[in-house]
């Protein structure tokens, strides 16, 4: 959800619990006020009545007095408070009851006390408070409506500039020569944060710069004299005069300088896919890459007599043809390295899935480890970096490689 969303709801829940309340308060009130009206009026009516009898020595009538009704009932009573209380009023017009207000009071008329009760109707109070109420609700609905659209359109406005920093770091490359391009704006937050992301973004640029150039320039600077190393160890290598032992150790130091090799290419190679630096994208048959690559590995898979068996669809995607020929080495490389004599590497190719299944250590990978930088097995010969770069590979295209082991199988899915 949204910040400005989440204001919203937030604003709304707080703004209908106060309405709610004051509302609630405000009836109350508004009722308390309405029977107070009724309680002086039943007031004046009591006294009327008790000047009445005085005047007349007598009981009035119904009559008398409008619309109220009157009763009186002898009491033995010396004295008797007032008292308020609501009562049902039957209207003599409408020939119907409805909610009244009454009081009770003592009145003396010859030495005699009564009970005189005085029933008046509610019915224009309750239809005053009524119609208020639903003024005031009315009013209510049209303030929260106002205030829904005021926090739709006006928030939004007011949080434009955060959302172009959110684009703009979205469309962030690190790589790219461009500044960002943030609205000016008065918020002063808002200011503050363009300012922090501006100075930011130029750091890390600057920094992914040095660091471009260092890894460049040391890459270079140390394939020159491996470049060396192995020159002369080819020289030393076509030595008749060399004994057993020294071409032993000539071997091993020549193994050596091609493994430093191919881990300086392999550093350098994830440098570039991890900043997006290979953008020579097109589109590619899947299908036919797997199948140039089976000829291209075929005498290293016939040297350790491992059987193929595949099941190809056609897949076209869009990638580098640089990074996808890398992507399917590594499977092979690993299928092919980490497999017995005499096994079984399977391929499958649809259009969601690729495949590599094969033979090997009995045992599971770590599936959490085994595409980290360095995680390899004792008795491996590689870097350690042919799963990293994979996994990176497909990263960068929105693949999913994912590791399993069942049925003795190590399988490498790659999700598209």
């Amino acid at each position: 959800m949204k910040l400005s969303a989440q204001y919203s709801k937030v604003n709304l829940i707080i703004a209908i619990s106060i309405l709610f309340i004051a509302g609630i308060v405000y009836y109350a009130t508004i009722n308390y006020i309405a029977n107070d009206q009724l309680d002086s009026s039943l007031v004046d009516e009591i006294e009327e009545i008790t000047r009445y009898v005085n005047l007349n020595q007598r009981l009035p009538k119904p009559m008398d007095f409008d619309e109220d009704q009157t009763s009186f009932t002898p009491t033995d009573q010396k004295t008797m408070p007032r008292f308020f209380f609501d009562a049902t009023y039957h209207s003599p017009r409408e020939k119907s009851t409805e909610a009244g207000r009454a009081i009770s009071g003592l009145i003396s008329l010859k030495g005699v006390n009564y009970k005189a009760v005085v029933v008046i109707s509610k019915e224009a109070t309750e239809n005053l408070v009524q119609v208020i109420t639903l003024i005031t609700l009315v009013l209510t609905a049209i303030l929260l409506i106002v205030l829904v659209i005021a926090n739709r359109y006006i928030l939004d406005g007011l949080w434009k500039p955060f959302y172009n920093i959110l684009q703009q770091l979205k469309a962030f490359n690190i790589s790219d020569a461009n500044t960002l391009n943030l609205d000016e704006t008065e918020i002063d937050e808002f200011g503050e944060l363009n300012s922090a992301v501006l100075s930011m973004s130029s750091r890390v640029k600057n920094d992914y710069q040095n660091l471009k150039t260092f890894t460049e320039n040391a890459s270079h600077e140390m394939m020159t004299p491996i470049a060396v190393i192995t020159s002369k160890l080819d020289t030393l290598i076509q030595d008749e005069t060399l004994k057993s032992e020294q071409y032993a150790q000539i071997n091993d130091i020549y193994a050596a300088t091609n493994k430093l090799a191919r881990l300086n290419q392999s550093l350098l190679l994830l440098v570039k896919i991890e900043n997006n630096l290979v953008q020579d994208t097109a589109i590619l048959n899947l299908k036919d890459i797997i199948i140039e690559k089976l000829h291209q590995f075929n005498e290293l898979i016939q040297s350790k007599n491992i059987g193929v068996i595949h099941t190809l669809a056609d897949k076209e995607i869009t990638a580098s043809k640089y990074l996808i020929d890398i992507l399917i080495n590594n499977l092979f490389n690993n299928a092919i390295r980490h497999n017995n004599p005499y096994g079984t590497i399977r391929i499958y190719l649809t259009n969601t899935q690729l495949v590599f299944q094969n033979t090997g250590d009995e045992n599971r990978l770590n599936s959490r480890e085994i595409f980290e930088r360095f995680q390899k097995s004792k008795t491996s010969e590689g870097t350690g970096l042919g799963l990293t770069i994979a996994k990176n590979i497909c990263n960068q295209y929105n693949f999913k490689l994912s590791y399993d082991f069942e049925t003795s199988l190590h399988t490498f899915q790659i999700d598209f």
